[in-house]
């Protein structure tokens, strides 16, 4: 299990995705508190004033029925659990539900909060916001990506039941945007789908960095003046109210802890606020021989900020960060010093069913594939993850493009950019702490921004985050410190018409060879029909389809080395589903499930195999990217990280090769390995590899016999099972020899023990041999599956 206690007791904690359904509203009266969820708010994990508030109830009106807060009814309310969406939507989502929901909760006040500062934090709300305090609007906010913040204090001094109400309206919205879902690359969703918090503080406090009112203030921001590997400094600014009635004298401790011990403590000199100030308070701080973060070291320290008055701590916050320096110029990206290529990867956060509704581990899981893929950067497309991604991105090594949310989408109304410009900054206030961050993309992706919306982006990001470690990046040229080139876009060679400054391929590997346009290599795959060239292949689409994307993949990850590109991201690391389309986008690695595709193990080949960690799996790794049934290629593809590979067949070694020497390989870290057998004789192949001599690594395939039976488990990438945890079943058909039958279509009826509940179906065909559907995790203890295959007679 992985480290970082925040993180773990939210998984511990979050129950998730109750079922959705419709209620008739009777007349329009207000809904009576006594109906409302009752629970008591959960602690966060690290900061005692702070409480994770899970159980609501949930109200959503009529489809085609537009609804305010007059018009939810007195009963039909259910009870459910953050993280939430407003719609359990099909596996091919082809008409997303758009509407009004509801969310009500009622607070109690304690005694202990008298004379305290309480608010709630929304981390995630789609898509337009009101939020309704004992029936009075008190806050409005746009956009479903970023926090913000709803004072609850003048309603919980009375000690009388606080109603909360929220409203959310996701339907398509021109100030918004990013775009009409019917017309959009990807879809939003709904709901309440991420953390909502409670913080009850003494009114002299550490803010929430979403009320900064100038920037680069608000909470806690580090940066590290200085970094070497013998000594860095930390500069801590941490922004403090007064919201009492009387002033305060205090001082701001800030105390570094790496695994417990603590590593440096500093006080600041005494401070007199009056009643109603808000300043920050800087401090700095000396590590002798920190331990740097990077992407094979991902090195954590805990930071814990106090505000000490008269000995007395009256609040505090914790963070989470890393010692890093980064450099990026023309031609190069270092870290501490050290010269990186970042081979990359874009992400889409959705699930099936639930679309953003999901929990810390399920972040967890799909940043650890990524990982464990081979790569080590991520572009966040088109939009700002969920905080427990970024977390997981810093606990395991992976540098991140954070990006506000755009596609080809743009408008010159003032109200549209301000709110994009509004977007920026929140998502730097937001983000800022993490070491896992890159770079910025305050850009609406492949969009027609006008010279001044750009400059403001671009102005933003460096007055978020002053000094030399920040840099903006986007997809026109001008302006932005970065410039994100997708591959398809560069039909001339970059060096042509780029700028003197550093770049990223934004996207690769996808549309080019959809659209037949990178102007390559493919005039040698003339001979294949669209569907099998392009690299939008299914698992279900067999065998030679997914080695045609495989060998897509490998030719622009070649191609990509030929150019000044100091990072790269393949398009994209899971298939998904998109508002204009009724199929999934299928260029993923991965599919919407989470079942890897050979392509997976052609990118894994390229980490070298001395890399590795107690938190991911590398090292030495070998793969048959055969399925070795009839049909199956003869020219069969090996992918591997060593120095020489076998190939076996039933016992006899049929050749010891060293890696491919010819076209798409000259850039590669490691070639694949391709043997040519002279037929096809059933059996088993070996592959063993080997570096210095010694076997390091060893796959096999086995040709598949007649279906026997299933092989059902749930993904949970080591960790067990947690309540309130999603979960994919994979269930695999195998043969009597425990081979998996790579047929699609065979009808799998699985069988959830207790501890286990559907949401989506049970009874699910299999792609290339894999069965797959959604669980939710009610009790750990009792949380098992079985599947049998279904006859056909039935």
């Amino acid at each position: 299990m992985r480290s970082g206690p925040g993180v773990f007791a939210a998984l511990m904690l979050l129950a998730v995705i109750a079922a959705c359904g419709k209620a008739t509203a009777p007349e329009p009266v207000a809904p009576p508190v006594a109906e409302a969820a009752q629970s008591v708010p959960m602690p966060v994990a690290g900061d005692t004033r702070s409480q994770l508030v899970t159980d609501w109830d949930f109200w959503r009106a009529d489809a085609g029925q537009k609804a305010g807060i007059a018009d939810v009814p007195p009963t039909g309310w259910q009870p459910v659990t953050l993280p939430h969406t407003a719609n359990i939507e099909p596996r091919i989502v082809n008409d997303q539900w758009q509407g009004d929901a509801f969310y009500r909760h009622v607070f109690r006040p304690e005694p202990d909060w008298a004379g305290k500062s309480v608010w709630l934090r929304f981390e995630g709300a789609m898509n337009v916001a009101e939020v309704f305090v004992n029936g009075a609007r008190v806050e409005r906010h746009l956009g479903g990506y970023l926090p913000f913040t709803v004072d609850l204090t003048s309603a919980a001094s009375s000690g009388e039941p606080v109603e909360v109400i929220v409203h959310l309206d996701n339907r398509d919205n021109p100030v918004t945007g990013p775009k009409p879902l019917k017309i959009l690359d990807f879809n939003m969703y709904g709901g309440l789908y991420r953390e909502v918090t409670l913080s009850v503080r003494d009114t002299l406090h550490i803010t929430d960095e979403t009320e900064a009112a100038k920037p680069a203030e608000g909470g806690i921001f580090v940066t590290y003046p200085s970094v070497t590997e013998h000594e860095a400094t930390i500069e801590v600014q941490t922004e403090v109210r007064n919201a009492g009635a009387e002033p305060r004298f205090f001082t701001v401790r800030q105390k570094l802890l790496r695994d417990g011990t603590v590593v440096d403590v500093v006080q600041s000199i005494e401070q007199q606020f009056a009643p109603g100030k808000t300043q920050s308070i800087p401090v700095k701080l000396t590590v002798d021989a920190p331990a740097l973060w990077a992407p094979d070291s991902p090195n954590l320290y805990t930071l814990v900020s106090e505000i000490v008055d008269g000995g007395r701590v009256a609040d505090s916050r914790e963070t989470r960060i890393g010692i890093r320096e980064i450099d990026i110029s023309r031609t190069s990206f270092r870290i501490n010093g050290r010269k990186m290529y970042l081979r990359g990867v874009n992400r889409h956060q959705e699930y099936p069913y639930v679309g953003y509704a999901i929990p810390p581990n399920a972040d967890y899981r799909d940043a650890k594939l990524i990982k464990e893929a081979g790569f080590d950067y991520v572009r966040l497309s088109h939009y700002p993850p969920s905080p427990h991604f970024m977390d997981a991105a810093d606990e395991l090594g992976l540098l991140l493009l954070d990006a506000i949310p755009g596609w080809q989408y743009s408008s010159d109304d003032p109200a549209f950019v301000a709110q994009v410009e509004r977007t920026c900054r929140d998502m730097i206030r937001r983000d800022r702490n993490h070491p896992s961050v890159l770079a910025w993309e305050c850009s609406l992706n492949e969009s027609d921004m006008s010279p001044d919306l750009v400059k403001r982006l671009h102005t933003a990001v460096h007055e978020e985050y002053p000094g030399p470690q920040a840099w903006s990046a986007g997809w026109v040229p001008e302006t932005y410190d970065i410039y994100l080139q997708a591959r398809q876009h560069r039909l001339p060679h970059p060096d042509q018409v780029l700028p003197n400054k550093p770049y990223i391929v934004s996207e690769y590997g996808d549309w080019e060879y959809y659209a037949q346009n990178a102007g390559l290599a493919q005039d040698s795959w003339q001979n294949l029909s669209e569907a099998e060239r392009t690299s939008r292949q299914l698992l279900s689409d067999g065998e030679a389809r997914l080695l045609q994307q495989a060998l897509n993949i490998q030719e622009a990850a070649n191609d990509n080395r030929t150019t000044r590109a100091f990072a790269d991201g393949y398009w994209a690391m899971f298939d998904y589903n998109r508002g204009y389309a009724d199929d999934l986008e299928a260029s993923g690695v991965a599919s919407l499930e989470r079942v890897t595709k050979p392509s997976y193990q052609f990118f894994r080949s390229q980490r070298d195999a001395g890399e590795t960690s107690p938190h991911w799996n590398g090292g030495p790794m070998v793969f048959i990217a055969s399925d070795w049934a009839p049909g199956s290629s003869l020219d069969v593809r090996v992918f591997s990280n060593a120095e020489e590979v076998t190939l076996s067949h039933d016992g006899k070694e049929f050749a010891r090769q060293t890696p491919d020497d010819g076209p798409f390989t000259e850039h590669l870290a490691h070639p694949p390995f391709t043997f040519h057998l002279p037929k096809f004789e059933p059996g088993e192949l070996v592959a063993s590899a080997y570096i210095g001599g010694q076997i390091v690594a060893r796959h096999s395939v086995r040709t598949p016999e007649a279906p026997a039976s299933v092989v059902a488990g749930l993904a949970r990438e080591g960790d067990p099972a947690v309540a309130g945890d999603l979960l994919f079943v994979h269930a695999r058909v195998v043969d009597a020899n425990g081979t998996t039958v790579p047929d699609n279509g065979i009808e799998v009826d699985l069988s959830l023990e207790p501890g286990l509940e559907a949401v989506g179906p049970v009874r699910v065909p299999t792609e290339h041999g894999i069965a797959a559907t959604l669980v939710r995790v009610v009790d750990p203890g009792q949380a098992g599956v079985t599947g049998r295959i279904v006859p056909e007679e039935e």
